[in-house]
């Protein structure tokens, strides 16, 4: 069922008018349908249907504690990859116990605070990071439970900024090295080896890469339990994708693949999904300042920026976009560049889009904005950061108020000196 779609020519989000609500709240501003997350995760369990299998949500795809709860009490554990994202996870009513805490990167404070709020599992992603975990588990005589991340040299074939599993990718431990990590973890007290995790990239739209993932990692599994290893847990990671261009998700079959892996492995299996669950639940809603003509372009100046949703930018990601209200006529489409008004070139929403023609005031609604789109945003230009609303059936509530100049002033000091 589709939550999000133009009902009589007007943009509606399960049973809220947008263009009503705009009216009573300022642009631009993320909006999410709660429906829409709980509508994906359940068609991923669905799709896996086997009791050994956990799904732990990427909290860094949307952090808001309102998304958290949401999906958390759908059922959803959390994948965390900072001490700030437990904060959150925990704030939403998640416990330590159903977070797993991944990245590269972990300082002694943050492996602490997971260790005291009694972590499901620490994937370990590097040999010093083994010894960190075991010195903070020591001064405070616990146990780690520990995953170790292995990189298992899988090209995801996605965005190189995206891609995690591949040899030359910052991520994971190299497969050469896995054996002995695994010997270097049995070799410190204060460490209970759990298993293996992999993650190979983001918005993953075929399953090739998943089989390739898995079989290296039945591969690896193989190896260490006939070394005498003990294997409980094994992380397929995330990554898979959602259809930006229409593009057609494995669903079913990615759900097969993990249920025969964990038939085979006989062990709990871990999926990480983000985008999956939310990035179908998000649009951003910004506003046309003015439409602009020059001898090669037509701009649609919008008060949205990239500082609001930088996966354009950053990424070259194309988002569907479409007016929040349509217009009942044939009038022929215009091309557009939509902007911001922040002073970069690179400060664009879409490029060569085509839209019914706009004028100043016009809503836009850029779609599937609700994975790296509020998370990744920032006060670049000294810009508000903006709100954030979520939907439930026809009820709507601020999750985030705009951050103001007002209130960024405050944080900031001139010293007497």
């Amino acid at each position: 069922m589709t939550y999000i779609a133009h009902k009589n020519n007007r943009l509606m989000i399960e049973g809220v008018d947008i263009a009503n609500l705009a009216a009573t709240i300022p642009t631009p501003f993320y909006i999410y349908s709660s429906a829409t997350m709980r509508a994906r995760f359940q068609s991923l369990k669905a799709a896996v249907n086997h009791p050994r299998v956990k799904i732990f949500f990427a909290v860094k795809a949307n952090s808001n504690i309102a998304v958290l709860s949401v999906l958390g009490k759908e059922g959803a554990n959390m994948d965390i990859v900072s001490s700030g994202e437990m904060k959150r996870a925990l704030a939403a009513g998640i416990p330590g116990s159903r977070m797993v805490f991944s990245g590269v990167g972990k300082t002694d404070d943050e492996i602490a605070f997971a260790l005291q709020n009694d972590i499901y599992q620490i994937n370990a992603e590097s040999l010093p990071e083994l010894d960190a975990i075991n010195r903070v588990a020591v001064r405070l005589n616990v146990k780690a439970p520990i995953a170790l991340r292995v990189n298992p040299d899988v090209d995801a074939k996605t965005h190189a900024k995206i891609s995690t599993g591949k040899d030359e990718n910052k991520f994971g431990i190299s497969w050469d090295h896995v054996e002995e990590a695994v010997r270097k973890v049995a070799s410190l007290p204060n460490l209970t080896f759990m298993g293996l995790s992999a993650h190979i990239g983001s918005q993953i739209t075929n399953t090739q890469p998943f089989v390739n993932s898995a079989a290296r990692m039945e591969e690896m599994v193989a190896r260490l339990r006939g070394a005498g290893h003990t294997i409980q847990r094994i992380s397929l990671g995330g990554g898979l994708g959602i259809p930006y261009r229409g593009e057609t998700i494995p669903l079913a079959d990615f759900g097969k693949l993990v249920h025969a892996f964990a038939e085979k492995m006989q062990c709990d299996v871990e999926l990480e999904p983000g985008r999956f669950l939310v990035g179908e639940a998000g649009v951003l809603i910004t506003k046309v300042i003015y439409v602009k003509k020059t001898n090669s372009k037509q701009f649609l100046i919008v008060d949205g920026a990239m500082n609001d949703l930088i996966r354009p930018t950053l990424y070259e990601a194309y988002h569907p976009i479409g007016k929040v209200i349509e217009a009942d006529t044939k009038a022929t489409p215009q091309t557009y560049d939509i902007v911001g008004p922040i002073c970069e070139t690179g400060d664009f929403l879409a490029q060569d889009r085509p839209l019914a023609p706009c004028q100043e005031g016009d809503l836009i609604a850029i779609f599937m904005a609700g994975a790296y789109g509020a998370t990744m945003s920032s006060m670049y230009n000294s810009r508000s950061l903006i709100g954030e609303v979520l939907v439930n059936g026809n009820q709507t509530a601020i999750i985030r108020k705009p951050l103001t100049i007002e209130q960024q002033l405050l944080w900031e000091t001139i010293p007497t000196f």
